[in-house]
Parts: structure tokens; sequence; C-alpha cells
């Protein structure tokens, strides 16, 4: 415990003193494989569909076939796992969207492949999402101490922004290669198998869940009216909001910015994700220094402010300037500041949430969170209607704004972190 004390006075490599938990260790290596796999997966999916229809609205229509079902699921997804064991269910989700990838990848390497076996896909990729993000959520405070929350989360999130930069830069390079993308899939089914089999070798999160005597909906009504009550959780949950369909929508966006804008093609689609990784990564780790000299409300609303600067920036450089330098820049910063904001709102949440609840509001945090797939379908409505430039500055603008209007009128943000 002493070398936590230690970390916790603002080290930038003390956030991985976390992994000294023998069974967050276990999980985090498989979340790393896991999401790796993820990200090699979706460069994959967007540069398939878009090189099938050359369309930007595809684009669209593939994120809300996964995003439906993750949405209007999700919440259900977080009563089950307060119901049920959440590591035997993690398993579960892990090895069914490894089955789906294998499927995918076969149909692509047997050149069979259509755009609406793609949609398919994500639909069932999402709907089985929706069960294990909550999940995910919901069992990892379990193998830590609660001091140790905000270096979890920052961990956590470095997974995410560092296999954006490996993942997607291979994934580049494997669709460029005369196999295209069907060797993408694979690897991503590895990646979740993986994850699975880490999941098996945790023990001691078997105990059964106290039944509630209560059904279904009055158990989701509860977490619902948990939240309803609680204002700060409504403000965070709106700059989630606000982050999934407008902030994030640049994502969907990026195989257009590579291919027609820049003219980098796919091997600098994977760079643009490499560099956006990075800047996440660096803004993981100024996120764990500030939190011990700064207040958390501080943090946040900087960091949302500063995300729609850069994505505006990003996206008038990449247009009028058609400068890769420059938009690779934006892009670090966009990456930085919106680490410095999303890790400071799930922290938050995990450290305010009670543990009975924990499932539920974790997925309704997730039902927030995976609106990007409905942001990217705005982002290609707008990008198809205008450009591409114009959808990423809109998100930028919205994203600017809600952050300042719960700078102004939300004194608990404010007061986040603040003795």
């Amino acid at each position: 415990m002493t070398n936590s004390a230690q970390d916790n006075k603002g080290t930038f490599l003390g956030v991985f003193s976390v992994l000294r938990h023998d069974r967050y260790r276990r999980y985090w290596f498989g979340l790393l494989a896991t999401v790796f796999g993820f990200q090699i997966m979706m460069i994959a999916q967007s540069w398939l569909i878009y090189d099938l229809t050359n369309s930007k609205m595809w684009l669209g229509y593939t994120g809300l076939a996964a995003g439906i079902p993750a949405i209007a699921l999700n919440l259900f997804g977080g009563v089950v796992a307060d119901k049920v064991n959440q590591r035997k269910l993690i398993i579960s989700t892990q090895t069914i969207s490894a089955l789906m990838l294998l499927i995918l990848g076969s149909l692509v390497l047997l050149e069979i492949i259509t755009p609406w076996h793609v949609l398919v896909i994500a639909f069932c990729i999402g709907s089985v999402q929706a069960f294990d993000n909550p999940s995910r959520q919901a069992i990892f405070p379990q193998l830590i101490d609660m001091a140790d929350m905000m270096k979890a989360v920052a961990l956590n999130s470095m997974v995410w922004q560092g296999t954006r930069i490996v993942g997607p830069a291979i994934g580049g390079i494997i669709i460029a290669t005369k196999y295209g993308t069907a060797p993408g899939f694979f690897v991503g089914a590895v990646g979740f198998v993986t994850m699975s089999a880490a999941m098996a070798t945790i023990k001691g999160t078997d105990s059964k869940k106290p039944s509630t005597g209560r059904g279904m909906f009055q158990d989701m009504m509860e977490g619902i009216q948990f939240i309803r009550h609680q204002p700060i959780f409504l403000s965070l949950m709106g700059l989630t909001f606000f982050n999934s369909i407008f902030g994030m929508s640049y994502i969907t966006l990026l195989p257009v910015f590579a291919k027609d804008v820049l003219e980098i093609g796919s091997s600098g689609l994977g760079y643009l994700h490499a560099i956006s990784g990075i800047g996440g990564i660096a803004g993981t780790l100024i996120t764990t220094r500030l939190s011990t000299s700064i207040g958390r409300g501080t943090i946040l609303s900087a960091g949302a402010i500063a995300f729609g600067i850069c994505l505006s920036l990003f996206a008038i450089s990449s247009a009028t300037l058609n400068s890769v330098p420059l938009s690779a820049l934006f892009i670090f910063l966009a990456g930085i500041s919106s680490s410095l904001y999303m890790i400071t709102i799930m922290s938050t949440l995990q450290i305010m949430v009670p543990n009975e609840l924990r499932g539920r509001v974790m997925g309704i945090y997730g039902m927030t969170f995976n609106l990007i797939p409905i942001g990217a379908m705005q982002a290609g409505f707008i990008a198809e209607r205008w450009s591409a430039a114009t959808a990423v500055i809109v998100g930028g603008i919205a994203v600017m704004t809600f952050a300042i209007v719960v700078q102004m009128f939300s004194k608990q943000v404010r007061n986040l972190g603040i003795a």
C-alpha cells in the first residue's frame, strides 16, 4: 500500500501500479486483446463497406446497424449484469462475437460478401455488445481497491487509446495486401477469444447475486429513477450523449478524409487513427497527473471545450489547406482533450454509483456512449448533403457548446473534486 500512496502523488507512470491486483491484471490483458481485435475489426468494416458501396451514407447505415441494438438493449443488459454472474456472461458474449467475425471474414475470403451481410453481422455484434459492455463496466471495480478507481479507469482508457495506435495501423496494412479485409476480421475474432479465455482464469467473482424479488421492468426503473434524482449524473450523461452523437462521429468519416480529402489511402487511415490514439494516451497520463492538483470539474469542462475546438480545426485544415501534418496535429490534440473529460466522467460515475446498481447505471451510461453509431448516421447525412468537413465542424461546435452550458449552470460539475 506504500507504493499506492506514493503513486497517488501524481507520477505519470503511477497509473500502472493498479496492475498489482492479480485479478485486475488478468482482466486488463484480456481487455487489451479484445479491444485490439475490435479496433482492427472497425477499420476493416468501415473500409469494406465504403469499398463495396462508395457511399458515405452506407458508412452511417453500418454504424446504425450496430448502434440500434446496442442502444435498445443496453439498459436490459445492465439489469442482466446485476442479476447474473458477470464473468460467465462476458465469456459468452466474447465467444459469440468471435463467431460473428469468423463468418464475416469467411464471406469476404469466398468473395460472396455484400453490403447486407456487413449490416446483419454488425447488428448481431451490436446486440451482443449490449450485454457485454455493462458486464465489463460492472465487474472491473470488483477486481481492485476503490482507492485505485481513477487509475483503473485511466488504464482501461489507455487500452482503447493504445490499440488505436497499433491496431488501425496494422489494419490499414492488412487491407492494403491482396487478401483485403478478411484477415482483419480473423484477427478480431482471436482478440475476442483471448478475452474469453482470460475471464475463465479469474476466480472469486462467482458469488450468487441476491434476488430483488422484482421483475426486469421494475429493476430497470430503479436504475432510471436513481439517475433522474441525481443532477450530476444527468450532466455527466448529457456530456457523454453529446460526445457520442456529435464528437466521436468524426471517426466514422475518417475513411472519407483519408481517401477523398487528404488522399492518403488505407495506410494513411490507419495512421490517422494511430495519431489520435497517441493523443489519447497522452491525455490519459495528463488526466491522472492533473486529478491530484486540479478539480475534476475543471478538467472535464476544459477537455470537452478543447475537444470541440480541435475537431473543428481538423476539419478546416483538411478541407481548405489539404495539409496532412496540420490535420494530424489537430487529431492528436483532439485525442488528448477527449481523454481529459471522458476519463473524468467514467471515474466519477464509478466512484459515485452504489454497487447494487452498478450494472444498471453503467448500462444507461453505455446507452449514451453507444449512441456513437447514431452520431455516425447524422454525420453521414450531413457529409452526403454538404461535406465531411462540415459534418465534423457541426459536431465540434455542438460538443463545445454543451460543455459551456454545463460549466455555466451546473455547480455540482464545477465543484467536482474540490475539497
